[in-house]
C-alpha cells in the first residue's frame, strides 16, 4: 500500500512540476518576481501532496524568528528534496546556491537563471569560484531576498552528522549579516534514497538567528550545534 501511495505521489509531483513550469513560461520574459511567485506556488503544492498522498502533517516552528527589518541568510539542514520546495513557501523568495550542472537542465535551468540562483562548480578551482563569495555578497546586497544554503553540502540521513562545509563560514564573513539556522526531520518521511515514502510528521524548525561578528570557526561550530541539537529533539 505504501508503495502505491508513493508511486501516486511521484506521479502527481513530477507531472505537477512540469505543468507549473509550462504555465509559467511567460514569466521568463517578465520581471523575476513573477517567476518567483510560481516557485512559491510549487512549494505549497508539494506540501499539499505530502499531506494528501502520504498522510504527512507539516509543522513550521519558530516563524517569529525570521528577521523582519534586516537582511539575513538561511542555513538549513538537508535530508530530502522536500525542503528545496517547501522552504520557498515559508521564506521570502530565497536565493539558492546550486550546482552549475543544474543550469543545463532544459527549461528548469532557464528558471534558475531567471530567479538569480548562484551557481558553483564543486571540488575544483575555476575563475568563477575564485570570486564566488564576492558575487554572493553583491547579489544579496542588491536583492531584498534571503540567501538559502545547505551547509551539509548534500542530502544526509536523519541520524548522520557530517561536519558543515567551510564555505558557510566564508559566506557569513562576506555578508556580515545574521544567519537563521533551520533544523528539520524530512528524511523520516522522504528518504534520500528509494522510491517509498512514509507517513508521519515533518517539523521545520526556524531557530534564533546567529548575529554577525563571530569568527569563521566559532560561527560554524555554533551553527552545527544549534541545528544538530534541534534535529535530535524533533527526530
Amino acid at each position: 500500500m505504501q508503495l502505491l501511495k508513493s508511486l501516486l505521489f511521484n506521479l502527481f509531483l513530477y507531472s505537477g512540476i512540469i505543468f507549473i513550469f509550462l504555465i509559467a513560461l511567460p514569466t521568463l520574459l517578465l520581471p523575476a518576481r513573477f517567476a518567483l511567485m510560481f516557485g512559491k506556488i510549487l512549494g505549497y503544492y508539494v506540501i499539499f501532496l505530502v499531506k494528501v498522498f502520504l498522510n504527512v502533517t507539516v509543522e513550521v516552528r519558530g516563524a517569529n524568528n525570521i528577521p523582519k527589518t534586516e537582511k539575513y541568510f538561511v542555513a538549513s539542514a538537508h535530508q530530502s528534496m522536500f525542503e528545496t520546495f517547501a522552504l520557498q513557501a515559508i521564506l521570502n523568495y530565497p536565493v539558492f546556491i546550486l550546482k552549475k550542472e543544474l543550469l543545463k537542465i532544459p527549461l528548469f535551468g532557464l528558471y534558475l537563471k531567471k530567479i538569480k540562483s548562484i551557481e558553483i562548480v564543486r571540488e575544483i578551482t575555476t575563475k568563477d569560484n575564485l570570486n564566488f563569495f564576492d558575487r554572493v555578497a553583491q547579489i544579496i546586497k542588491n536583492e531584498n531576498r534571503p540567501l538559502l544554503i545547505f551547509p551539509q553540502g548534500t542530502r544526509v540521513k536523519t541520524d548522520e552528522r557530517p561536519p558543515f562545509k567551510k564555505g558557510v563560514g566564508r559566506i557569513y564573513e562576506a555578508l556580515n549579516i545574521s544567519c537563521m539556522p533551520i533544523a528539520l526531520n524530512s528524511g523520516n518521511v522522504w528518504p534520500k534514497k528509494g522510491i517509498i515514502k512514509y507517513p508521519g510528521k515533518i517539523i521545520i524548525s526556524l531557530l534564533d538567528p546567529i548575529k554577525p561578528g563571530l569568527n569563521r570557526d566559532e560561527f560554524i561550530k555554533n551553527l552545527e550545534n544549534k541545528i544538530y541539537e534541534e534535529i535530535k529533539n524533533i527526530s
